[in-house]
């Protein structure tokens, strides 16, 4: 069989030298090429990590200085009068409830408060309890006072009623604190909040307020 006799390609001196220039520029090129990376890599692991912190620090601090909404308790709420046949005459209810700042670094500031007795989605009392004043962190306050006369609109047959459900074991009402709040914080003071404290409670035949209502926090919201 017939073969082809290729003749090998001389090694010059010139072809050797465009040989290492070119394997030189490859290299340097290639080491450009990595450091590049290198760089690149650096500046966006760095650009990550204070992205990161920032984030926790962001974090920290919405956590630290977001303001928690106060917290209401009933503590008492009677209405001696229930166990008088002729209490109407003198119907009273008196009642204690705490509001309790539990914020860390945030202050609350309320406007006059208003307290309204509920019986059946219906008004049977309201009285202004406080005037406005400044609560400061980690601060609780006794709103204490006591319906009666002019501030307790009960007529006879509401008071009925009273006597009607208390001979069943227990009447329930419901106490509506509300006041016009704003939080303070460190030299900022927020907008304008109306808040509601709505607090069910339940008094027995001795028209005392009933274990299982005593203490209950209340539900807090604005409108």
């Amino acid at each position: 069989m017939w073969t082809e006799n290729r003749i090998p390609t001389q090694s010059t001196p010139e072809n050797r030298t465009m040989q290492r220039h070119h394997t030189a520029r490859y290299y340097a090129h290639r080491v450009k090429e990595s450091l590049t990376t290198r760089v690149s890599k650096l500046i966006c692991t760095i650009f990550l990590t204070l992205l990161f912190l920032v984030g926790i620090i962001s974090f920290i601090l919405w956590l630290s200085l977001r303001p928690h909404r106060p917290r209401f308790h009933i503590e008492e709420f009677s209405i001696p009068a229930l166990v008088q046949d002729s209490g109407f005459q003198n119907a009273q209810i008196i009642y204690n409830v705490t509001a309790r700042n539990a914020n860390q670094n945030i202050g609350i500031y309320y406007d006059s408060m208003q307290v309204t007795v509920y019986y059946q989605d219906q008004s049977i009392g309201s009285s202004p309890v406080l005037s406005s004043f400044y609560q400061k962190p980690k601060n609780t306050t006794i709103i204490a006072g006591t319906l009666r006369g002019a501030s307790l609109t009960v007529n006879s047959e509401r008071w009925e009623q009273f006597m009607a459900t208390r001979a069943q074991g227990q009447a329930v009402f419901r106490l509506d604190v509300v006041s016009v709040i704003r939080f303070k914080i460190s030299s900022w003071d927020s907008k304008h909040h109306k808040m509601h404290a709505d607090c069910p409670v339940g008094v027995g035949p001795d028209g005392l307020i009933l274990p299982i209502y005593k203490d209950k926090r209340c539900s807090v919201y604005f409108s």
